[in-house]
This record gives C-alpha cells, structure tokens and sequence, in this order.
C-alpha cells in the first residue's frame, strides 16, 4: 500500500469514525512473529476512533497444550465434539491467549478486557452424535460489549461460551465473530488468518458478491478446505444481515490489516453485501477522476485522446463504476439521432489496471447496452484499436466498417487517422 496517498486514506478515515470493526484472529497468528506488528496497526485504527472488538481462536494452542501436558483432545477447531478433556485445554489455552493479547494491547497503549458476552447453549444431539461441550451461540451481551466501546476500551473474546448456570462450553470463533458482528451492526468483520484469501485458477479472487460468494462455494465445495469453507459461509451471512463488508486477509504480511482497510485494491478476499458495486452517471466533480483514470491509456493510443472541457460537456453521457466511493471504471453512450430508430456508441470504456480481470467491464458494456435498449436504439456500435476481440468475445459485437457510422461520426473517424475498427451490435 502506498501511504504517500494522503488524500484517498483520509477519504476512508472520514467514513470509518466511530464504526465498528470486528476482528477475528486465528491462533496461527497469534503465535507467528508479526502478531505485534498486527497490534501496531490495531493502534493505529483505535488512534483514528475507528472501534474494535477482538475475537480470537485457539485450536493451534490445544494442540501445543496437549502435546504438552499428554492429555488428549477430541477436536481442534471449535466444529466438532469436545469432550471434558478437550474443554479443559481449551479453557486453559484460551486464558493463556488472553493474556497474550492483553500484554500486547497493554505494550501499545491500548485498554482492554476479556469478556464474557457469549451467551451458549449446548450443541446437543448431530446425526445421532452427542456434541458434548460444544456449543452454539446463543445470544451476545450487545449492551455489555457497547459499554466497553464507549469507554475505549477494547473488549476481547476468547472462543468460548457460557449458560446460565456457568458451564462452559467450546464455541467456533468464526461463529462468535458473526454473531458480534451481527450484533453490534459493525462495518466489517474480519478474518485474519495464515491466507490471503480465495483463490481460483491460480489467481486471488479479490472480491465477491454475496450471490457470487454463494456461487463460488457451491461450484468448489469438495477443494476448499474446512476453515475458508467456514469463514466464506459465515461471510455470506454476515453481509446478509446487515454487515456491509468481510474481508479474509494473511495476518503475517507486513502492515496486512491497514493495506486492506485503506486502499482500493486490498490485499485479500473480500465478501461484500449488494451496494457496494453501483454504476451511476457521472457527475461534474467526477471529471478530474475520469481524466485520471483514463490518462496513461489515452497516451498509449488505447482511447481517444480527450479534454477535461470535452468530458465535462458531455458529462451526462457518461458512467461510473465505484467501489468504496472510488471511480474504477468509466463508460460513455453518445446518441445520433437517425431515422427511422436512433443509433449509438458506446465509447470510453476503461477499468482501472488494479480491478482488470474481475468482470467491471462487461458489467459496464452490459449497463450501456441496456440503457441503449431503453433509449429505443436500433444499433449500438464501437471503435476500437487494441480492445476490438474483447467487444467481439465478451460484448458479442460483430466487425462492420466506417460507413456504418452516421455522417458526422465519419467524419470525426477521418479526421483521427486512428484507423480504428468499427464494431457493432443489432439491439432489436
């Protein structure tokens, strides 16, 4: 991430005051060497009065206890049974955890407590299985956790959860982190784990719908592992009631919690509930951001060259794409009023170099082509020198030639000397 971006940091900064971020931490990064690092920027936010609740897990720390102490565990990370033997080291790892994180928080300044705001009920009976003291969330003491935050003091949950008469029992901390979330209507929730996301042919996936997030799991189910089945199913749920973001990030890289808050292209994964992807017309202060984000293809020859003045005329012809209110892409429709039906062109089509590759501009080509149809346009058209198979394979536009445009469009095409294709597509 670049820092030096004051302007764009200081943008996030502004909406994220006085929001709550609930982060779930794995217990594979509470023992790895970046863990102060990741407390450090845990500082950082708190420093501009964004508000944290921390949840962490425990199954690595079991594990070490067990092999430790010779006792054994039935289970490890908080989805199976857990008999007497497992609740007693998870309690045990769970207090030294604590400890570890209130050492930390304490060493930058940070005031916090270890909660128990975990309402849990029994598991019960699973396929004819007794689950023991597993348990399941029941309710989260939202007033309780509320108080803290109002205070500035972070509250830190371990993965445990209690009922009514005091038993104790082990719950999965990707569920706790949900129900928080849920709870207290935070901003976002985080997995901080040992990976920086979903991957799918090799390449990351920086961003999914819910409806794609659900998609994705449906169609890999058997080769995601156990824990990112988990944390993508939560995801989904936690942006289906009321969570507006869910990211899943690697922990141990370098500043990997602040790359992911402040920058438009993040480090990891992220869940995101339906608003946050919106095309809408472009607006008169979007036009230094358009001319920006289109400048280095117009000196590469890729668009035609165009002038602040020359956007801003026609500034109601065009369309953004946004992400966290950032403009990634833009797209223009221009009409020529033939006859019998007008035409059109579909121009200035361009996604930021950060978000190629994630389908912004076929969501863009497809928006133009429906306000086409809308407008009543007979055939809708583009000139392009380098992105001419991408309208042909994607868009579905057919190779026509010049004297398909309408007078004046040729006219400009001359002119240009570009010798740009021309591309069109029938919309009746």
């Amino acid at each position: 991430m670049n820092l030096s971006n004051l302007r764009g940091i200081l943008g996030y900064i502004a909406r994220f005051r006085d929001k709550i971020f609930v982060l779930n931490i794995d217990s594979e990064i509470l023992a790895a060497d970046t863990f102060h690092n990741l407390l450090l920027d845990i500082s950082v936010l708190r420093s501009l009065n964004i508000k944290i609740v921390l949840v962490h897990g425990a199954s690595l720390h079991i594990k070490q206890l067990s092999a430790t102490m010779g006792s054994p565990y039935s289970d490890l990370d908080g989805m199976g049974i857990t008999d007497a033997d497992t609740l007693k080291l998870s309690v045990l790892a769970a207090n030294r955890l604590a400890h570890d994180i209130l050492e930390g928080l304490r060493d930058t300044d940070q005031r916090a407590v270890v909660t128990n705001a975990i309402i849990a009920h029994p598991a019960g009976i699973i396929d004819g299985v007794d689950q023991q003291f597993t348990g399941q969330v029941e309710r989260v003491e939202t007033g309780f956790l509320e108080d803290l935050l109002e205070q500035d003091i972070i509250p830190v949950i371990p993965p445990l959860g209690m009922d009514g008469n005091g038993q104790t029992f082990r719950v999965n901390s990707d569920g706790v982190a949900l129900e928080v979330s849920e709870a207290l209507k935070a901003a976002k929730l985080m997995f901080i784990t040992t990976s920086n996301g979903v991957r799918g042919s090799g390449t990351l996936q920086a961003q999914f719908s819910v409806a794609e997030a659900e998609e994705y799991l449906k169609k890999n189910r058997q080769a995601i592992d156990k824990e990112m089945n988990s944390k993508l199913r939560h995801g989904v749920r936690a942006c289906r009631n009321g969570v507006s973001r869910v990211h899943i990030i690697d922990g141990r890289q370098d500043a990997a919690l602040l790359s992911e808050i402040f920058s438009n292209e993040g480090i990891g994964t992220m869940i995101h509930a339906n608003e946050y992807q919106a095309i809408r017309r472009a607006r008169k202060k979007d036009v230094g951001a358009i001319m920006g984000l289109i400048r280095d293809s117009v000196e590469s020859k890729q668009l035609l060259e165009r002038t602040r003045d020359d956007i801003a005329k026609r500034i109601n012809d065009y369309f953004v794409f946004e992400i966290d209110r950032n403009i990634l892409g833009c797209v223009a429709l221009r009409t020529y009023p033939t006859k019998p039906k007008p035409i059109a062109e579909l121009e200035c089509l361009f996604v930021a170099e950060s978000h190629e590759n994630q389908g912004i501009g076929r969501k863009l080509m497809n928006f133009i082509e429906n306000q086409a149809r809308i407008m009543g346009v007979e055939r809708l058209f583009a000139l392009s020198t380098q992105a001419f198979n991408y309208f042909n394979q994607k868009g579905g536009f057919a190779v026509g030639d010049p004297s398909m445009l309408p007078a004046d469009r040729q006219t400009i095409y001359s002119k240009s000397g570009r010798q740009s294709r021309v591309l069109y597509k029938d919309l009746a």
